[in-house]
């Protein structure tokens, strides 16, 4: 089929095997979780934008991180909580809608990634090179870094999904929840050689790039914690560092197993779950792991929440 004519067509989602029964019970946990990921983000995206003692650099660069889980649930949850009340067990979805899903599901994956990279870099600053944080770390600088973790991500997604809309197409079912790159060049019987070796190359350029660079500037904090007899300072390292890292471990394991379920057919129904899991998981624990342990906002929360009892009364 030529693409003029597939992109008018509708494609056939494989969605999650929900009883009748149980359709309603998922429906109501996804929508919970949607609503808590979207609240939790929303509350820490505010908090830090409304508060002046939280207009650091650190904290300003951390928006970008619930701004991208926001995106990366909604692109989602929405759509699959609406198939699950379906009475049919047959979902559909056209073909440009999926590109478009396809999309921002990518982006999101890949600006995650180089969000965390730009915050190690911030941290990597302010403890290796602490007399010159704020010479280098300046709002200029704050919005380079941001402008570049999300340029990236645009480009190298732009350029993935350019490289499969431009194929032609002989099957119809996506064997996924939803889509992404992997699902829609399956549908070409033609050959994807170019595909697969963009997509080591997006590989390498957004989980090994960040796995690579998040590792040696932990490193590099490491060896100056460990020569430093402050130990002040080493202690503040180890707790903005540990909630960094605590937020990328969850992301990027998470990205590993389906990944890996991707790659092996007879685990369909576990890659499935992964699947939806990867964009439930880290959007909702960011927020309580950033959140809870970054000592100004756990404050200002509790600050509130207290204030509000006392109004309340």
């Amino acid at each position: 089929m030529d693409n003029l004519t597939f992109r008018h067509s509708i494609l056939l989602l494989e969605g999650l095997k929900v009883t009748p029964q149980s359709s309603y019970p998922v429906f109501i946990l996804l929508f919970l979780a949607y609503v808590f990921t979207m609240v939790s983000n929303f509350v820490l995206i505010v908090l830090i934008s409304t508060e002046k003692n939280l207009h650091h650099p650190m904290h300003f660069l951390f928006c970008n991180l619930p701004l991208n889980d926001m995106l990366g649930t909604t692109v989602i949850l929405p759509r699959l909580m609406q198939d699950i009340l379906k009475e049919s067990s047959e979902r559909y979805i056209t073909y440009m809608e999926c590109v478009t899903q396809a999309y921002f599901v990518h982006i999101f994956i890949a600006a995650c990634h180089y969000v965390l990279i730009i915050m190690a870099f911030d941290r990597y600053v302010a403890i290796c090179n602490p007399l010159r944080y704020s010479a280098i770390m300046t709002n200029k600088m704050v919005v380079k870094l941001s402008a570049f973790a999300w340029g990236l991500a645009i480009l190298l997604v732009t350029i993935m999904l350019g490289l499969t809309v431009r194929l032609s197409h002989c099957r119809s079912q996506i064997e996924n929840p939803f889509c992404d790159n992997a699902s829609l060049f399956k549908l070409s019987c033609e050959s994807v050689v170019i595909n697969n070796i963009y997509g080591i190359v997006y590989t390498v350029a957004v989980l090994c790039f960040s796995a690579v660079s998040i590792f040696i500037t932990y490193v590099k904090i490491a060896v100056v914690c460990k020569s430093s007899k402050n130990k002040a300072l080493n202690s503040k390292a180890i707790k903005t560092c540990s909630t960094h890292l605590a937020v990328y471990l969850v992301m990027f394991f998470s990205g590993a197993i389906m990944t890996f379920l991707h790659r092996f057919p007879e685990y369909s129904d576990n890659r499935k779950l992964a699947s939806i899991m990867f964009h439930i998981i880290p959007p909702g624990l960011n927020p309580l792991v950033y959140g809870l342990q970054t000592k100004e906002i756990r404050q200002k929360i509790a600050k509130l929440w207290w204030r509000k009892k006392v109004i309340s009364f």
